[in-house]
């Protein structure tokens, strides 16, 4: 309401900040639990005089680096450029809210960089004991970086009572369990690119025994993060809000999504449990390659899942899906939502001035005086602001496709009730009239009913 909407064709800009947002975290957790496994099996060769060890341990140093560090970072600014863009108002309150918090995680995010950097350019430099202080320093301020964001994303989705104070926004109720799952998520993928890479690197016959260490080695935090992201999982539903509830048990498809992830998560456990602690073998390309994308997929979906149970709201409670403060509702009902914006009521003063009454305002009576298609170009202005942020006219969440053959009627009542069918849906947060304008134009985007042509 109070920025330009940003209008991705055919996807949505939520969209497309989950898809740039899941890649990030992909590679964001293996920054975490990599940067442990590389800190404690350092410690590990270092101590065992394993020359053959920390040799491979540099390589995949380089590994790590090369992706974390490059590619985590153009995607982790490319979630701070998308969400500025398609949801403006939540980013300036978290921004607001969170003002500590985002100054201690730029110190942490420094000393990853800085920490990084030295731990790998300067192997062999180093004294081992210096040489291990700095992974530890890069591995910590790693995990801290974790601790930060995740108390942000969990006030997203519970504020819990924070009466505005810091901690108690910081220290919301999804803020441990998403840490434990997100940290055991973290331990999880260290162990599967681990095994991707040793599967290249690590298994020749000349390999000296090296390959079965690296799988026996890398079990443990595969089989603890594994075991984190099922008691993570378990506090997070139990911490989840009512209707936060309501959304996951009502939708099939997530339900689907959170047997999955427990189903997978046990079966990686009981996996690397045999195959690699009991009984270690030669990690393959295929088989690291197999269980990466299992890691992937336990990782995505549980990141899916988490954001769609947050409707109708970006950040419970407090900001609604469509950029709405809930103490906005009553003015804009009344006075309208064209003219409850600072874009919109730009908007309507270049494109429509006769709407304007002598103050300058919009004048919600003579919306339906405009002929039709002016109606129903203001029409697609209200669902850019209003509905856009989770619907496309055609594509994802299209509502070409969700409302075959509906008649006028039914559109409408659904504009003016919108809380009332779907819960998960923001209510409507204008006036009459312009809901007759919204419905004018979506009904240019009904498609012929399926059975009824």
């Amino acid at each position: 309401m109070h920025y330009p909407f940003w209008h991705v064709e055919g996807l949505t800009a939520p969209m497309l900040i989950a898809l740039i947002a899941t890649v990030h975290v992909f590679v964001a957790l293996y920054a975490v639990g990599g940067g442990i496994f590389l800190a404690w099996e350092t410690r590990y060769a270092y101590r065992t005089n394993n020359q053959m060890y920390l040799d491979y341990l540099r390589q995949h140093a380089w590994f790590f680096v090369l992706l974390t560090i490059a590619f985590g970072a153009i995607t982790g600014v490319g979630i701070w450029w998308t969400i500025g863009l398609a949801s403006p108002l939540p980013t300036e309150f978290l921004i607001h809210t969170f003002v500590f918090g985002w100054a201690m995680e730029y110190v942490f995010f420094i000393l990853e960089i800085v920490s990084a950097f030295i731990f790998f350019y300067a192997w062999g430099k180093l004294p081992p004991r210096v040489h291990q202080q700095i992974g530890w320093i890069y591995a910590i301020s790693a995990w801290m970086s974790l601790v930060i964001i995740t108390g942000v994303t969990g006030f997203m989705l519970n504020p819990g009572d924070w009466q505005g104070n810091f901690w108690r926004a910081f220290f919301n109720p999804q803020t441990i369990p998403q840490i434990l799952a997100r940290t055991g998520a973290a331990l999880l993928l260290a162990t599967l690119y681990v095994y991707l890479h040793a599967g290249v690197k690590a298994s020749s016959a000349e390999s000296g025994g090296l390959c079965e260490l690296i799988a026996r080695r890398s079990a443990r935090p595969a089989m603890a993060g594994a075991a984190l992201v099922g008691l993570g999982g378990i506090g997070w539903y139990l911490a989840l809000p009512f209707s936060a509830k309501a959304a996951l048990t009502g939708a099939a498809a997530l339900n689907v999504m959170m047997v999955l992830i427990f189903l997978l998560t046990v079966v990686v456990f009981f996996v690397f449990y045999w195959s690699a602690y009991r009984q270690p073998i030669c990690p393959t390309p295929a088989f690291g390659a197999l269980f990466l994308i299992i890691g992937l997929i336990i990782t995505g979906e549980a990141e899916f899942v988490r954001e769609a149970v947050r409707k109708p709201y970006v950040i419970y409670g407090e900001v609604y899906s469509h950029n709405v403060y809930p103490s906005d509702l009553p003015r804009l009902q009344k006075e309208g939502f064209l003219e409850g914006g600072v874009w919109t009521r730009h908007y309507v003063t270049r494109r429509f001035p006769a709407l304007l009454d002598a103050q300058g305002r919009i004048d919600e009576a003579r919306i339906i005086t405009l002929p039709k298609t002016q109606q129903v170009e203001l029409g697609k202005a209200v669902f850019m602001y209003h509905c856009a942020s989770c619907h496309a006219p055609r594509g994802f969440s299209g509502m070409r496709e969700l409302m075959p053959g509906w008649k006028s009627e039914m559109i409408e009542d659904l504009i003016l009730r919108l809380d009332d069918y779907h819960f998960f849906m923001p209510p409507w947060s204008g006036t009459r009239e312009e809901a007759t304008a919204l419905r004018k134009y979506l009904e240019t985007l009904v498609a012929p009913h399926p059975l009824k042509r």
